[in-house]
């Protein structure tokens, strides 16, 4: 507690005395979390965790993503933020109930949307077949061993990055677990998204197949959210690239659970989280239709 202590009275002096002790918040796979009330203010603070830099993030992309959502009304505001710590706004609601957001996620693809459009340009850059070659060196270097999978997941992806290049990266968000997603108490009980950390320059594609596959997206779900970010139907070439990009967020979280368990001192499984993932990429590297997805892409 005494990084901690230290990090309040430093903040004391902006955002007021702290009038309780931190409450710890639960949740969190990366960070430690606290509520914390300044002043007449409550806020949520944000201690990053061990060696999280390596995990490609910039805290001072997460810091300026964070505030032009807040701008955008999609993101809590911020109130401080630096390489110690983030301090953000406090807001009274509850996790998204999954079968409402399968149903109606028009709402958060909207925000997406406003977000990737809004001419923001963060200092790092996010693409997956990149950080897999990264978490590959990092577990090296500390002495661990990649999975037999690891070497299918990077070869899937940059199958998929040459039918789905980066070209033109917008700012995205690029970590919409059901955790990330907060619907609001106060009516109309907007949706809003919280812990911006992995925030960068990358595909537009990559936040829908992410937000998709993360909360178990069907066929009519994916069909409404691409409706509502694009603003008419999907055609079978948007319909394969979500499919693609589902399987590159996969990548993504099984290669991070991977080198998590290499620098984290976190009490979490992390063996056991990227094995779920590398199994849900091995089912879709298995599928049928990846050799056709793969061709539609690129129409």
């Amino acid at each position: 507690m005494a990084d901690l202590s230290a990090i309040i009275a430093r903040l004391e002096p902006r955002l007021g005395a702290a009038a309780a002790p931190p409450v710890p918040l639960d949740g969190g796979i990366t960070n430690r979390n606290y509520r914390v009330r300044f002043g007449e203010r409550d806020c949520v603070l944000r201690l990053p965790g061990q060696d999280t830099a390596l995990l490609g993030i910039s805290r001072e992309a997460e810091r300026v993503a964070n505030q032009a959502a807040a701008a955008l009304g999609i993101a809590p505001a911020v109130a401080a933020g630096d390489e110690e710590c983030l301090v953000t706004e406090f807001l009274a609601g509850g996790p998204v109930d999954a079968d409402a957001l399968r149903r109606a996620p028009q709402q958060v693809a909207v925000a997406l949307r406003r977000f990737h459009d809004c001419g923001l340009q963060l200092p790092t850059r996010f693409w997956v077949p990149e950080l897999l070659e990264d978490y590959a060196v990092i577990v090296r270097e500390r002495g661990g061993s990649l999975p037999d999978y690891y070497a299918q997941a990077r070869e899937l992806a940059e199958r998929i990055a040459a039918a789905m290049p980066l070209s033109d990266p917008v700012p995205g968000h690029n970590d919409l677990l059901p955790s990330n997603l907060l619907r609001l108490n106060a009516a109309p009980h907007p949706i809003v998204l919280v812990d911006w950390e992995y925030a960068g320059m990358g595909h537009r594609l990559f936040d829908l197949g992410n937000l998709a596959v993360n909360n178990e997206f069907d066929e009519a779900a994916e069909r409404l959210m691409l409706e509502a970010y694009f603003g008419e139907p999907p055609g079978p070439r948007r319909l394969a690239q979500l499919a693609l990009m589902r399987i590159m967020s996969d990548a993504r979280e099984a290669a991070w659970g991977v080198v998590q368990g290499s620098i984290s001192e976190l009490e979490f499984d992390f063996d056991e989280y990227a094995s779920d993932h590398f199994a849900r990429l091995a089912r879709a590297a298995g599928d049928p239709r990846l050799e056709g997805w793969l061709v539609a892409a690129t129409a």
